[in-house]
């Protein structure tokens, strides 16, 4: 069914931590969509999508997040992670060469996926990694708790330099008694966007901590001149303010928890990919939304927003995507990492821009255009 959770934006802390703890949320329901039908609300002033049948598209390289990409000159790259991390490079999404290995030029503690890039004018290429440390329970040796760290490369991502980590959980927010088959706690599964002004870097990513009221799809920004000494430079959203440090500050989620990641019948938003639409004038982002501690795949959702710098703008996330329709997918595994992809190669469209007709992509693979419909028009 088409469902919008009720409401995550827009809250002060206190009523976020009251929704992070009710038992369940409002959901509107609504038709399913089809292949003609678009997924907007009528006279509401927010977006609408409408997906389409179209040709199997894949990528070259295995992937267990987000996937991006970037252009220098008339070629495209892009980066698949899982979490050893491969490039592919070609002439656009639907022309990509083989996958290659890269390399850091450092060992860490933990598998480094690469989920996000910006290519700078400078010609440096910054991407941004969720690392995964072990051991974070001594008697659940399988747990960690993922953190976000930041790397750059002189040669398009071939190699990489680390920068060190940007934004992690508060110390004390792990909780190793879960029943979350993966998580204790972190910040991770996250995506990158620069804004318009370049004047900040915005980092969307999952939250994990003990806490339910802090659990769900928060944000974090850091000025685009600190891009090369990254480290303590990011600042988490909170109570409204740009005010707790990346490395363990606290949140106020934007898309808060229905049910405790910590739950077996966990209920959450995860995984959020962001891109501007050039034709809609505003940043999109998509999100996945697991249901059970083994993080089973309901469906995509999509949100819309204006202004970055106003984290309460964003829309309440709708249903794009049914979890049935993603598995009728061959070799579609789980069913994570929904992202747009553009497809216009003129206009240099990725994982961060594209405009009114793109390519959906889950898990790497995709067989829907995508096309965004204005307020007014659906």
């Amino acid at each position: 069914m088409f469902r919008e959770l009720k409401p995550g934006c827009g809250l002060t802390h206190d009523m976020s931590r009251l929704f992070g703890f009710l038992v369940a949320l409002v959901l509107c329901l609504k038709a399913t969509p089809t292949n003609s039908e678009v997924t907007g609300s009528p006279g509401s002033g927010v977006p609408g999508v409408e997906l389409r049948k179209a040709s199997f598209v894949k990528f070259p390289g295995v992937v267990d997040c987000n996937s991006p990409a970037h252009w220098d000159g008339s070629a495209m790259y892009i980066f698949n992670s899982a979490p050893n991390v491969v490039r592919s490079t070609g002439t656009g999404v639907f022309h990509l060469g083989p996958a290659n290995p890269t390399r850091y030029t450092n060992d860490a503690n933990g598998g480094r996926w690469i989920e996000a890039t910006h290519k700078a004018e400078d010609g440096n290429l910054y991407g941004w990694y969720h690392n995964e440390p072990h051991p974070v329970c001594p008697a659940k040796h399988d747990l960690t708790a993922p953190r976000i760290g930041a790397a750059v490369s002189t040669d398009n991502g071939a190699t990489w330099k680390d920068l060190g980590f940007v934004l992690e959980a508060p110390a004390d927010s792990l909780y190793c008694e879960t029943q979350n088959h993966y998580f204790a706690g972190g910040n991770g599964d996250f995506s990158v966007i620069v804004d318009n002004k370049k004047e900040y870097i915005y980092f969307f990513i999952g939250t994990y901590n003990k806490d339910v009221s802090e659990q769900g799809v928060a944000v974090a920004r850091m000025l685009y001149s600190d891009r090369d000494a990254p480290a303590g430079k990011a600042w988490k959203w909170r109570d409204g303010k740009w005010n707790e440090a990346g490395i363990g500050g606290h949140v106020t989620p934007l898309f808060p928890v229905k049910i405790d990641w910590n739950r077996k019948d966990a209920d959450a938003f995860w995984g959020p990919s962001i891109h501007w639409n050039s034709f809609l004038n505003q940043y999109v982002i998509l999100l996945n939304r697991a249901v059970d501690k083994d993080w089973k795949q309901e469906g995509v959702y999509i949100a819309f927003n204006p202004d970055l710098a106003n984290p309460t703008q964003w829309s309440l996330p709708r249903k794009i995507l049914d979890s049935k329709e993603i598995k009728a997918v061959p070799d579609m595994g789980p069913g994570w990492y929904p992202q747009v992809i553009g497809i216009d190669s003129a206009k240099r469209e990725t994982d961060k821009l594209a405009g009114r007709v793109a390519r959906l992509f889950v898990h790497g693979k995709s067989v829907w255009e995508i096309e965004f419909v204005k307020p007014g028009e659906q």
